[in-house]
């Protein structure tokens, strides 16, 4: 296969691929593996792909065009994982297939004609936590693709850490992997075309951010500066490896230090790419945000976030809760201010129109959202506000053929392991996307979690697994040529994607309570992380109650009998709950540990011993938790 000159990708636009050269010039390793890129914004600039001729005008429309939450779904997202509701006329609600990166590059493509000043975010997790196709290759794919869809700029998320700093440098630079190497004979690995943003990650020993903490998009004498943040709590939730020698800092403060650093630097209108958000109203990604008054339509840790920020920012791109919404949150000042999120596996993308004032270098923010005719704007007279909207990223729309391509170069790749069949289903068993507290997916993992631990160690006796780390569903349906009802290793590595292990050890009934409780309360009572029990384990969870008195200790029980808080239990959990992740301190705080296989494997070595054709696994009752609403 013949390789492309460094820089000569087919379709790379020159002003970014010089940006990406500057970068790699002055980009160096800390001892901590992590990337150093103390460039200045005006280094890098974006837009070429777009064109069109320089308006006269006071007032331009700046297209920005954003996603987030991608976690390398280059194919159609399986189930519900793969579905948005949308709200009907008739105010019933309508489930649309949607995501995938051929349709996503179609959208964004589309959306972009009749558009020449049209920039592309993202607000992280675009790699991390990904189906086998991606993860496999440790996210190179994603990267190729993102680098296809003309992706100008992304700030980093949690999830870009999962494999530590230095991985995330090479994921930015380029080179083959340290371990595996280069995955296909005469390709080397180009990296990121895009920056990826990092200011509120810090090198704990030189104090300097690990990558770019911003960056200025320039087309035709319009500057937008871009700053991009990770969420503060990132540590509770990736690895201790992964966020070793790094320090993460508040969100608010951070993006305020470098929105100063850009007014300064004359470059007055400025996107914030945050990986943290909120809880909407409706789970309906077309429902009224600002009803019944602007911003009431959302909730959670980005709403806080939102009100402290500077207003020298114009808008907040938002991401991590896998959430929709487009809201107006008013910032310090009162004025209206678009804080917005796109769902996640490239479901849906969201539109965003920025009027920038060629006078004051700044996006026109009114008190009301009107929109004026393009008329006056040509005029130079009246603005109109910034507007947004979240678009469905439709399957029923043509496939982009570039990314057909790369997805089929890479499933060849993938064949050989991902097509092994390791159990089989008599139905959907729903995971990430089944609503509910319990998932049946999380029951089935704490099951086969617990089977794994009772073979290193007969005494093992209980089994808890993190919701998170259920990330998928398990579909019924065919994904290719397996049959109805096979799980192949590729569907079930897009469930359990972390190579986490599984672990073993002795907690009191005391601390097996304290971490139950940890549910609910401390930094999880905002938004609860249920854990899924292993069959035997049952309680009662009043959410009508606040805190730890959510969990009724006295309902708790293991196979009937009251969980003695004197008593030792043997746990089996991952290694990420091992180590106190989640919020969930006491399950760190065991004795005895012993730590075996990975958990994809003990998950994959239940369905095969516990299913066959004949008698495939039936989806949990779900009957662990009881539930008072």
């Amino acid at each position: 296969m013949p390789v492309m000159p460094q820089g000569l990708r087919p379709g790379a636009r020159p002003l970014r691929r010089r940006a990406k050269a500057v970068l790699g010039a002055v980009a160096t390793l800390t001892t901590a593996g992590a990337l150093i890129a103390a460039l200045p914004a005006s280094a890098a600039h974006g837009g070429g792909h777009h064109g069109g001729q320089h308006g006269q005008s006071r007032y331009q429309d700046v297209q920005l065009l954003s996603f987030n939450d991608f976690h390398g779904n280059l194919e159609p997202p399986a189930g519900s994982s793969g579905q948005v509701a949308e709200k009907q006329a008739d105010g019933t609600t309508k489930q649309v297939d949607a995501g995938g990166a051929e349709y996503l590059a179609t959208s964004l493509r589309t959306a972009r004609k009749g558009h020449p000043y049209s920039v592309t975010a993202a607000a992280g997790d675009l790699i991390g936590a990904s189906p086998l196709l991606s993860g496999l290759f440790h996210d190179e794919p994603t990267v190729e693709a993102m680098n296809k869809l003309d992706l100008d700029v992304t700030g980093v998320g949690n999830h870009e850490f999962d494999e530590g700093a230095t991985e995330l440098a090479r994921i930015q630079n380029g080179g083959c992997h340290p371990k595996d190497g280069c995955f296909e004979k005469g390709r080397t690995f180009k990296g990121a075309d895009y920056p990826y943003l990092a200011a509120n990650v810090t090198d704990e020993k030189t104090g300097k951010p690990i990558l770019k903490p911003y960056w200025v998009w320039k087309n035709k004498g319009v500057k937008v500066g871009f700053i991009g943040v990770t969420l503060e709590g990132t540590p509770n939730i990736v690895s201790a490896d992964g966020v070793k020698g790094l320090k993460f800092h508040d969100e608010i403060e951070t993006v305020n230090k470098y929105a100063k650093i850009l007014d300064k630097q004359g470059v007055k209108s400025i996107v914030a790419l945050i990986h943290e958000g909120g809880v909407p109203a409706s789970s309906s990604y077309n429902y009224d945000c600002d009803s019944p008054g602007a911003g009431d339509g959302v909730s959670g840790p980005i709403v806080d976030i939102a009100k402290g920020i500077t207003p020298k920012v114009d808008a907040l791109v938002t991401g991590h809760t896998h959430n929709a919404y487009v809201c107006t949150i008013p910032d310090p000042s009162g004025k209206p201010r678009m804080v917005t999120s796109a769902s996640s596996y490239g479901k849906l993308y969201t539109d965003t129109t920025l009027t920038y004032d060629r006078r004051t270098k700044d996006i026109v923010r009114t008190a009301v959202k009107s929109q004026k005719s393009q008329k006056s704007q040509r005029a130079g007279k009246s603005p109109k506000s910034p507007t947004s909207v979240n678009h469905v990223v439709s399957r029923t729309q043509p496939k982009a053929p570039d990314m057909t391509a790369l997805i089929d170069r890479w499933n060849k790749l993938a064949a050989p392991v991902s097509n092994q069949a390791v159990g089989h289903i008599s139905a959907d068993i729903p995971g990430r996307g089944a609503g509910t507290p319990e998932e049946p997916l999380g029951d089935l993992i704490a099951d086969a979690q617990l089977a794994h631990a009772k073979s290193l160690d007969p005494k093992a006796s209980l089994a808890l697994m993190n919701p998170g780390g259920v990330r998928s569903d398990l579909v019924f349906k065919a994904s290719g040529g397996e049959g109805d009802g096979v799980v192949t290793y590729g569907e079930a590595f897009t469930v359990q994607p972390f190579s986490n292990t599984v672990n073993l050890a002795d907690l009191t009934g005391a601390q097996v309570v304290q971490a139950l409780q940890q549910q609910v309360s401390g930094t999880n009572e905002a938004s609860p992380k249920i854990l899924q029990p292993s069959a035997g384990l049952t309680y009662t969870l009043d959410m009508t109650k606040t805190g730890a008195a959510r969990v009724l200790v006295d309902s708790i029980k293991l196979n009937g009998a009251a969980i003695d808080p004197a008593a030792t239990y043997r746990v089996a959990m991952n290694s990420f709950l091992a180590g106190g992740g989640d919020g969930f301190a006491a399950l760190g705080q065991g004795k005895n540990p012993l730590v075996g296989a990975d958990d994809l494997k003990a998950f994959n070595d239940y369905l095969t011993a516990n299913s066959s054709a004949a008698e495939p696994i039936a989806p949990p009752k779900t009957d662990r938790i009881t539930i008072v609403k």
